[in-house]
């Protein structure tokens, strides 16, 4: 049903780097299943909760050939997702079940289809695999590929979620020490100018950003930029 090299590619979206993303995980499952399913042509994949959050494919005319399928109301991914089981098509030009999908499906050189919804994480993975030739997936059992992705898709996903988180805390740790940076100025800068302690200063910001409804980060920014465009950029030291 696939080659072994499909269970290697698959695996390998479970390695995050800095270009890793939820798109590209799935962009790369598209790829993976068009080149390791045997008379596979190209692949889609859909994440679902309860509605589409994402759809990827290894061809623009398959993302096309989807959403005619969602706007027609009928199909095989239309009926994988309505009943949660996988959904073979072995030949769109015989299959009587979606006969206006079954002529969209053809001027997409598409001949057979076989869909695969997969729970992972409470979300839905809506797999599909389509061939230009009739019968290319029939008679092979779907289950171990539905296996086989199941299992190495719940690690990738597990891990750009957890890398998404880490890179979410970093970016708000970040955030975090350049605003307190520029308090820092902000309270250098009033002290300066009235002579009072950093405390007061502090106390003058916090005043400040009550009465004009901002945050005290945003006001210290503001006066640290007018300072600095009044002075040429100098800051008290």
């Amino acid at each position: 049903m696939f080659s072994p090299a499909l269970a290697r590619d698959l695996a390998a979206l479970g390695r995050v780097n800095e270009g890793t993303s939820m798109e590209s995980v799935l962009r790369g499952v598209t790829g993976a299943v068009a080149a390791g399913v045997p008379g596979c042509a190209g692949g889609t994949v859909e994440l679902r909760r309860e509605e589409r959050l994402m759809l990827s494919a290894s061809h623009s005319d398959l993302i096309a050939l989807v959403d005619r399928e969602r706007a027609l109301g009928e199909g095989p991914t239309f009926e994988a997702v309505a009943t949660g089981r996988n959904v073979l098509v072995p030949d769109v030009l015989q299959d009587t079940r979606w006969p206006r999908y079954g002529a969209g499906a053809v001027r997409y050189g598409v001949r057979s289809t076989l869909v695969l919804p997969i729970a992972i994480d409470g979300a839905t993975l809506v797999l599909g695999l389509y061939a230009v030739r009739p019968g290319a997936f029939a008679g092979a059992s779907a289950e171990p590929l539905a296996a086989l992705l199941t299992e190495q898709l719940t690690v990738a996903l597990a891990n750009v979620s957890d890398y998404d988180e880490v890179l979410t805390g970093a970016a708000q740790l970040q955030e975090a020490l350049a605003g307190r940076a520029v308090i820092d100025q902000a309270k250098g800068i009033i002290m300066h100018a009235s002579g009072c302690s950093a405390e007061a200063a502090f106390d003058e910001l916090r005043r400040l950003s009550q009465h004009h409804q901002v945050k005290v980060a945003d006001l210290a920014r503001l006066l640290v930029s007018e300072h600095q465009s009044k002075h040429g950029g100098a800051l008290p030291s």
